[in-house]
């Protein structure tokens, strides 16, 4: 009886008209609101254009606010309808989206749209990256392992898994080749220096991530020259520390 009923709300979920708008990127069902509500990763980007540019170009007001997360205002009309005066059942305006994921994303509640947001997160992630807050993006304990797991989290979708730990490693790039700072940067400056094990080898190859913490000890077994396994079996589970494309 379980997927019936999942199968009933879901229908039932999409005929709601929600007050956040007919627009529902970024958005999810509360089920304390009873409504849709815009999820944290409506407004955890930056706009492309200046903030208060953003507010002068979608009519930014106390009557019109901008999404925040947790609430269910309607979406500032401009960001998706044509409509004089937007309203819950105004027609979508695909356009009018893409503009506003390109230049104003934050103030349009569509953070999670854009190319460096957009993109799955790993199945079992070593935090909630539903929570994550922006001051974690810029966190040296935080940052390499949100990479990782919430990379949609900190718009982190196109680095591959690959960042500096802390922000100003690029700064002076001079350290990479540092003798007595090795430690230091393979630890914090692994995209500037390129120590990522998910950053590109030579031959264009990138290794994907290791499936698990014990491929280390597998290693030391024999698991990388071990041809009881297949390449492609080697591959799905060591990659990285197996070196293989």
């Amino acid at each position: 009886m379980i997927a019936p009923i999942v199968s009933i709300l879901t229908v039932a979920l999409s005929f709601v008209q929600a007050q956040v708008g007919p627009e529902r990127n970024c958005t999810a069902y509360d089920a304390v609101a009873t409504d849709f509500v815009y999820t944290p990763g409506a407004t955890n980007c930056v706009n492309t254009y200046s903030d208060k540019t953003c507010e002068s170009l979608y009519a930014i007001a106390a009557a019109n606010p901008a999404p925040v997360p947790g609430l269910k205002t309607l979406r500032p009309g401009k960001c998706f309808t044509t409509a004089a005066t937007a309203a819950v059942t105004s027609p979508i305006d695909a356009d009018l989206v893409r503009a506003a994921v390109s230049t104003c994303p934050k103030t349009c509640g569509y953070c999670c749209q854009s190319p460096d947001y957009n993109c799955p997160n790993v199945q079992f992630p070593r935090l909630n990256c539903a929570t994550i807050l922006p001051s974690q993006c810029t966190n040296q304990q935080f940052r390499v392992i949100i990479a990782q797991d919430c990379p949609s989290a900190c718009g982190l979708c196109n680095a591959g898994g690959c960042v500096d730990a802390i922000m100003g490693c690029a700064n002076d790039i001079s350290i990479c080749n540092n003798v007595g700072m090795q430690d230091f940067v393979n630890l914090n400056c692994q995209r500037t220096c390129s120590r990522c094990s998910s950053a590109p080898v030579p031959g264009g190859c990138t290794y994907n991530r290791d499936s698990g913490t014990f491929c280390a000890a597998w290693a030391a077994n024999g698991f990388c020259q071990n041809e009881f396994y297949s390449p492609d079996q080697r591959k799905q589970y060591c990659a990285t520390t197996c070196k293989i494309c």
